[in-house]
């Protein structure tokens, strides 16, 4: 299970959220909504414990991500806003380097943004084993038939075991057992 008890997160002086507090298990959806500037990269970033939260603390199965550290993060598919690929090499070279890569993408260097953005989240196809998805508007750059793809193998995540955060302006409409939304505009 996710937690999160009394979340708070600033940039400069201004503070971007304060005193939140969710919890995900298995099979979960949560759905993080807001406009630009809200707060949502920086929520998901603390969630993976990448960025340090101002109050509060993330828990993964009771215990602080914080300590947890690296094996926290082997429980954990994040796929951020940038894509996090090496443009000189290919498609499957980028999915080798954070995993094992066991679909072929022959895509050449040069990818398009799209491409660029099928190539980050087909690291979701290779994450089997990290039953926690967080993910920063995977759905930007895509067309109808990767956003469907998209859309169903987080379904087919959830159905697993698996958890989802996402960060989305797009309608999600992902299955899940449970979904939760938290809209950072308020």
């Amino acid at each position: 299970m996710l937690e999160a008890s009394e979340l708070e997160a600033t940039r400069g002086d201004a503070v971007l959220f304060s005193g939140l507090g969710f919890s995900l298990a298995p099979g979960s959806l949560l759905h993080v909504t807001g406009a630009n500037g809200s707060g949502k990269t920086s929520l998901l970033r603390a969630l993976c414990g990448l960025l340090l939260p101002s109050a509060g603390e993330v828990r993964w199965r009771g215990e602080s991500v914080r300590r947890l550290r690296e094996e926290y993060w082997k429980c954990l598919a994040y796929v951020g806003h940038a894509d996090a690929l090496k443009d000189d090499l290919t498609a499957e070279e980028n999915l080798a380097v954070g995993g094992a890569a066991r679909r072929t993408l022959r895509d050449r260097r040069a990818l398009s943004q799209g491409q660029r953005r099928r190539a980050a989240l087909a690291r979701l196809a290779v994450s089997d084993a990290a039953p926690l998805w967080i993910l920063d508007e995977p759905f930007a750059a895509l067309d109808t038939a990767a956003v469907e793809l998209v859309r169903s193998l987080a379904g087919q995540h959830l159905l697993a075991g698996g958890m989802v955060v996402i960060t989305s302006h797009q309608d999600v409409r992902i299955a899940a057992s449970s979904q939760a939304a938290i809209n950072l505009d308020r």
